[in-house]
C-alpha cells in the first residue's frame, strides 16, 4: 500500500517575484499540506481518478492529503494546488506514464468555506450555511472509506496566498517575452487575461502564470576553448557585468568549458561570492565540446533549482564544436550530437539565450578552420536559441560581450511564464505546435514554438 504521494518534491513559486521561492519536502509519514485561507473562501476540487472526502472542522486553514491504491509508486505527486486567496483550486492530474490506479483526496476545510467540484463519483458541494460541524462527506453517494492507508498528519507544509505548487510534469511550461512592435521594447505589466494559448490550433486553459518580475535561476555557460590570458580578462569583466545587471532575487551559476565543463559557481544570490568565483576563471585546454557542455548545463540547472523557479541558460561561444566539418584536429562532443542537443533544448523546461562570438580568421591552409565551419557555428548557435525560446545575439568583438550580457538581463526582465495541461494528453512523441496571442496592440510574443509530447 502506498499512501505518501506528497513525499515527492513540492516546488513553491511566488508570483510576485519579490521573495525567494521555498522548496518543501514532505517527510516520511508527513503527507498533509496546510493552506491558510480567508473566511468564506471558495474551494474548487477536481479528481477524475478517485473520490474526495471532505471533513468540516473548526480550524481556519485547509488540510489536503492523498491516498493511492495498490503498491504502485509515482515519481511526482499528482496533486496540483493553486492558491489565489479567496479562491483555492485543488486538482489531480495523472500522466500517461503513471500507473492507472485510483487516487483519493481527503480535505479538511473550515466551516465557513464553500466547497464545490467533481470527483469520479460525481459532484461535490458543501454549503457553509448548512454544513455540520464535524461530518465527513465522501464523494457523492459513496459512504465507504477510501481504499488504501490514510495519510498521517504530523508535520505539515504551509502554503500561503499567491503560491502555486507545481507537482506534476504533465503541465507544459512556456517562457514568453512580449515585445512592442513599434518600439522593439519589452512590454511590462501584462496579466494572465492578456494571453491566449493554442496547441495545434486548439485553445488551452492557462493554469499557472508568472509575471515578468518573477525571479530566475540563470546559468552563465562560457566557452573558454582557445582563450588566451588577455581574452580571459575580458571574459571575466563581461561576466561581472552580467552579475551586476541581474536583479537581486535572481540566482546565478557559472560553468566554463573547453574539453570538459567545469562548475565555477553553483547557483547563488550571493553577489560577492560570485565575484570571487568569477575572478578564478582561467584558460582551459581541450577540444571544444559545445554540445556536451550545453547538455551538462541543462542537467545541472534542473538538478540545482529542482524546478523551484524559472530557469535560463546564457551560452557564450563561437559555436565551433569539434564535430563540425572543416575543423581540423579536434574530436569535439562525444556524448551528444547536434541533433540530440537541439532536441534536448526543445524539451528543456527553461529558456536558452546564445551569444555568438565572431572568432573567424582567414584560413591559410587545410589545417586551419575553414570559412564554412564558422558559418555553421553561427547558424547552429542561432538555431539553438530559437529552439530554446530565447534570443540570438551576434557579438562581433569581444569588447562588445559585456553589453550583450546586459541586453540579455534586460530581456529576461520581460519574460512571462505560462503553464497549461494539454487537452491532447497522448504521449506519442509527436511535435505539438504552440501559438501565443497577446491582447495588446503591436504586441509580438517570442518563445518556444512547440514541444515533443514524450
Amino acid at each position: 500500500m502506498f499512501s505518501k504521494p506528497l513525499q515527492v518534491l513540492l516546488s513553491l513559486v511566488f508570483l510576485t517575484g519579490s521573495l525567494f521561492p521555498t522548496t518543501f519536502f514532505a517527510a516520511q509519514g508527513s503527507d498533509e499540506i496546510r493552506i491558510d485561507v480567508p473566511a468564506d473562501a471558495q474551494i474548487t476540487v477536481r479528481n477524475d481518478f478517485g473520490n474526495v472526502s471532505v471533513e468540516v472542522w473548526n480550524n481556519s486553514y485547509v488540510a489536503v492529503s492523498a491516498t493511492i491504491e495498490g503498491s504502485a509508486k509515482f515519481t511526482r505527486s499528482p496533486i496540483v494546488i493553486d492558491n489565489r486567496g479567496k479562491l483555492l483550486t485543488i486538482s489531480v492530474v495523472r500522466r500517461p506514464i503513471d500507473p492507472a490506479v485510483a487516487i483519493h483526496l481527503k480535505l479538511k476545510v473550515p466551516v465557513s468555506a464553500n466547497v464545490t467540484g467533481k470527483s469520479a463519483q460525481g459532484d461535490i458541494k458543501i454549503d457553509r450555511e448548512t454544513a455540520p460541524k464535524q461530518p465527513e462527506l465522501i464523494g457523492v453517494n459513496n459512504a465507504k472509506s477510501p481504499a488504501g492507508t490514510p495519510a498521517t498528519e504530523p508535520d505539515n507544509a504551509e502554503i500561503s496566498e499567491g503560491d502555486i505548487i507545481r507537482v506534476d510534469s504533465q503541465l507544459v511550461t512556456l517562457n514568453i517575452s512580449v515585445i512592442d512592435r513599434g518600439t522593439n521594447r519589452g512590454l511590462m505589466g501584462l496579466n494572465q487575461s492578456d494571453f491566449r494559448l493554442f496547441e495545434d490550433g486548439q485553445e488551452q486553459r492557462i493554469l499557472q502564470f508568472e509575471s515578468s518580475s518573477a525571479p530566475f535561476d540563470m546559468v552563465l555557460l562560457i566557452d573558454l576553448s582557445g582563450s588566451t590570458k588577455e581574452v580571459i580578462k575580458l571574459i571575466r569583466a563581461a561576466a561581472l557585468r552580467f552579475v551586476e545587471a541581474a536583479r537581486p532575487a535572481d540566482r546565478i551559476a557559472v560553468i566554463t568549458f573547453a574539453g570538459e565543463p567545469k562548475i565555477i559557481s553553483d547557483l547563488t544570490a550571493d553577489r560577492e561570492l560570485l565575484r570571487q568565483r568569477i575572478e578564478t576563471i582561467d584558460t582551459a585546454r581541450g577540444d571544444t565540446k559545445l554540445y556536451d557542455a550545453t547538455n551538462f548545463a541543462m542537467s545541472e540547472v534542473l538538478k540545482q533549482s529542482k524546478n523551484s523557479r524559472r530557469t535560463a541558460i546564457v551560452l557564450m561561444s563561437d559555436g565551433l564544436d569539434g564535430t563540425i566539418p572543416g575543423i581540423s584536429g579536434q574530436q569535439g562532443s562525444v556524448k551528444y550530437s547536434y541533433p540530440e542537443t537541439l532536441r534536448n533544448i526543445q524539451e528543456f523546461d527553461g529558456v536558452l539565450y546564445t551569444l555568438w562570438l565572431n572568432t573567424e580568421y582567414e584560413a591559410m591552409s587545410p589545417l586551419d578552420t575553414q570559412p564554412e565551419a564558422f558559418d555553421m557555428g553561427h547558424d547552429r548557435m542561432k538555431e539553438m536559441a530559437e529552439a530554446g525560446g530565447g534570443i540570438f545575439y551576434p557579438v562581433e568583438r569581444l569588447t562588445d560581450l559585456a553589453g550583450a550580457y546586459e541586453q540579455v538581463v534586460a530581456d529576461l526582465g520581460t519574460v512571462y511564464s505560462l503553464a497549461y495541461k494539454p487537452s491532447n494528453n497522448a504521449r506519442d512523441g509527436h511535435w505539438r505546435a504552440i501559438r501565443i496571442g497577446v491582447n495588446r496592440p503591436n504586441a509580438v510574443p517570442r518563445g518556444k514554438r512547440g514541444y515533443y509530447a514524450n
